[in-house]
């Protein structure tokens, strides 16, 4: 009887980040039926849209730089991750100085178990970035979260279908991708086990 992302922002909003941008595309009348301004949920919510074609992750995120801030952060909408976001903030604030680390990524070592492993991880940097490699030595994933300065947006054409995985290809070859560790794994809604797990922890902690 709760949508997944009414989760999301609420565990957004106990954090203490009431600005919000919704990638939305098929259905969006829904979703803007039910979230509306998010006044009722103590949070400001804007909407871009996608009305005519879906253009992937990083088009979206285009779509989006109007309403975005200088810096902010990227949620996938089907992630749930208990973190310290404040903590997340201030990590990307203090390497932002480092013009080699223009992104942060959180990551979590998993070992390719359950999910498969995306991201190889050297001196604190995103060197390698592929949701397609078999390469053993990827042992960590990107979990979901991640926090962008404006201007990668740069690197994504107008209007075209793009997906944010090619600007984190590019951004761990040149080592501009910083990694933040974190032991937690992140809930998700992908899978129908990934479903039920959520499901259970959402009962288990009366959220």
């Amino acid at each position: 009887g709760k949508p997944f992302l009414q989760y999301q922002i609420e565990l957004l909003k106990k954090h203490g980040i009431k600005d919000i941008v919704l990638c939305v595309g098929y259905l969006s009348e829904q979703i803007e039926s039910y979230f509306g301004s998010g006044k009722n949920f103590g949070v400001n919510i804007q909407y871009s849209y996608e009305k005519d074609q879906l253009l992937g992750t990083g088009g979206a995120l285009k779509r989006a730089a109007k309403l975005l801030q200088d810096d902010f952060f990227v949620m996938w909408g089907d992630s749930y991750l208990l973190l310290d976001y404040q903590d997340v903030w201030n990590t990307y604030k203090n390497i932002k100085h480092d013009a080699l680390c223009q992104t942060l990524m959180v990551v979590y070592k998993n070992n390719n178990q359950g999910d498969k492993s995306n991201a190889l991880v050297q001196d604190n940097k995103v060197i390698l970035y592929d949701k397609w490699s078999n390469r053993s030595d990827l042992v960590y994933i990107d979990n979901g979260l991640s926090i962008l300065n404006k201007k990668i947006l740069e690197l994504i054409p107008d209007n075209q279908i793009f997906a944010l995985e090619n600007i984190f290809k590019e951004l761990a070859f040149e080592q501009k991708i910083y990694a933040y560790k974190t032991e937690q794994k992140f809930y998700e809604i992908g899978s129908f086990s990934g479903l039920e797990n959520f499901k259970n922890f959402a009962r288990e902690n009366n959220l």
